[in-house]
């Protein structure tokens, strides 16, 4: 399997290394001795539309709905007209990929031939948003595209662009339709957040209106994610003035409400990105530490920043908040060299450990249960289930009856325990998969009910071409703006920016 070369995402890691502050740092898992049972997960192949992959986007994105509904993409099996320009190491048409009760369907795109899709989130009652191109090429010689919003009868809408704009993305929506996309204007900027030469802007659409949500007083600012409230989080360039030591002007991240973007603050450096918001407006996300050097975890609750503090040493993450608050992420251990997820709860930030080597924690849902992946040698990642206050269980081992299939990546968990994960088949492909834990919530879809011990984790490695494609990337921490369109890169498909790794 090729590598996916334009996977847009939220987070990503915005340095070689990550890392967190030393007093904080807690361990409060078991004992590795000490086995606790887990249900047994069912695992569902969503497969492809005749290509050889199938796409997870995230992490930081919902796609898998409370009700069950699932969007990402697929690839098909006809060459893209568009390469070099393409949206997957494949050079394949995708086409955005819907699962439902039991049934996967193509979600299709803009009216066109041989045009790609894809979907970038889906809120919790099942409206998806993406992105499709729309035939045409712009001033850059780039396939354009356009934000885009698929009806409960899965018809596609073109949410259209600002303008003078040539590209534009969906990038979330609630349950209110109300959708936060981006789009470029026209007005050349040698610091595009997204590479395309232009000024890019964030709006709110609803209902047909769209309404541009400004900037912190640079040319650029980008929506990550919406709440219920129709609250926006997202990052923005607060001038236009370049600083001297990165070359780009300083970003910060914002929250935009009632028609006003406020500055949500940093920890002294010039760079900081909004991760996520939960129902309540409490924000999540990574800031720079004067001197930009290092970065940690934050969480912003009405007006107040906090630093969430670090496993011991130099930089780390939030990804991810629950509505109870629950935070979780990535971040160093001592001395820097390794990284672990962690939880935070009231104050206390807690090493989920790993299952060999390091780990990455992506998701929390409202039962406390985190799912992320797991370096478990040099050559092999596994996906990861942390709940009843640990340890860390390998998800492939809970996973009955056996696949072949490894799962690798859980982007995403919602509040029925079910997971939207990667999986690798022995050939190297990759594959959405679903995993439905086989409990009362889902009576029907297991034979068998029973808890189980964890096992122990697989040590093969039938993934390794597909782990090239997540090593950690190595830009320079000074250079802002290509850190950012890496970090991008995993969840959006711009053509030109390479998706950042999580390792």
């Amino acid at each position: 399997m090729k590598p996916r070369t334009w996977m847009w995402m939220h987070v990503v890691s915005l340095f070689a290394a990550l890392a967190v502050p030393v007093g904080m740092a807690a361990q409060d898992n078991p004992s590795p001795d000490h086995k606790r049972k887990h249900h047994q997960y069912k695992l569902i192949d969503l497969g492809t539309f005749g290509g050889p992959n199938s796409f997870v986007n995230g992490p930081t994105v919902p796609i898998l709905s409370s009700s069950g509904t699932y969007a990402g993409e697929a690839e098909t099996a006809i060459p893209d007209p568009y390469a070099p320009y393409c949206r997957n190491g494949d050079c394949l048409v995708q086409h955005a990929q819907k699962w439902r009760n039991g049934g996967v369907s193509d979600l299709g795109t803009l009216p066109g031939t041989n045009l790609s899709s894809g979907a970038t989130w889906v809120s919790g009652n099942a409206t998806i948003v993406g992105f499709s191109e729309n035939g045409l090429i712009d001033s850059l010689g780039i396939p354009e595209t356009r934000a885009v919003i698929w009806t409960q009868d899965d018809k596609i809408v073109n949410i259209g662009a600002l303008a003078g704009g040539q590209q534009s993305f969906a990038a979330a929506v609630n349950d209110r339709k109300q959708v936060a996309a981006w789009s470029t204007n026209g007005i050349p900027d040698p610091f595009s957040m997204v590479g395309l030469g232009y000024q890019t802007r964030g709006f709110l659409w609803q209902n047909g209106v769209k309404r541009e949500l400004g900037t912190l007083g640079g040319p650029d600012a980008l929506p990550e994610a919406i709440n219920e409230r129709g609250q926006i989080v997202g990052t923005s360039y607060t001038s236009s003035i370049p600083n001297p030591d990165s070359g780009v002007p300083t970003i910060d991240p914002f929250l935009w409400q009632n028609g006003a973007m406020l500055d949500i603050g940093s920890f002294g450096g010039t760079f900081g990105v909004a991760n996520f918001i939960n129902s309540g407006g409490k924000v999540v996300g990574t800031s720079n530490l004067a001197g930009d050097q290092t970065q940690h975890p934050f969480l912003w609750d009405r007006g107040s920043l906090k630093d969430l503090g670090t496993l011991g040493g130099d930089n780390g993450q939030a990804l991810w908040i629950n509505d109870a608050g629950e935070v979780v992420g990535v971040a160093d251990l001592s001395g820097s060299q390794t990284h672990d997820g962690f939880l935070w709860k009231k104050g206390v930030i807690t090493d989920l450990g790993n299952l060999g080597l390091s780990s990455f924690a992506f998701a929390i849902n409202s039962e406390s249960q985190v799912v992320g992946h797991s370096k478990i040698n040099d050559g092999t990642f596994r996906a990861f289930l942390w709940e009843k206050g640990g340890p860390m269980v390998d998800l492939n081992t809970l996973v009955f009856p056996a696949s072949d299939i490894v799962v690798v990546d859980p982007y995403y968990i919602n509040d029925r325990g079910e997971i939207a994960t990667t999986g690798v088949l022995p050939n190297g492909d990759q594959h959405a998969v679903l995993l439905i834990p086989c409990d009362d919530k889902h009576p029907g879809e297991c034979e068998d009910y029973s808890m189980i011990e964890a096992s122990s984790p697989r040590t093969g490695a039938p993934t390794a071409q597909y782990l090239e494609t997540m090593k950690q990337g190595s830009e320079s921490p000074a250079n802002r703006v290509d850190q950012l369109r890496n970090r991008l890169g995993r969840r959006y498909q711009t053509p030109g920016q390479p998706a950042a790794p999580l390792n």
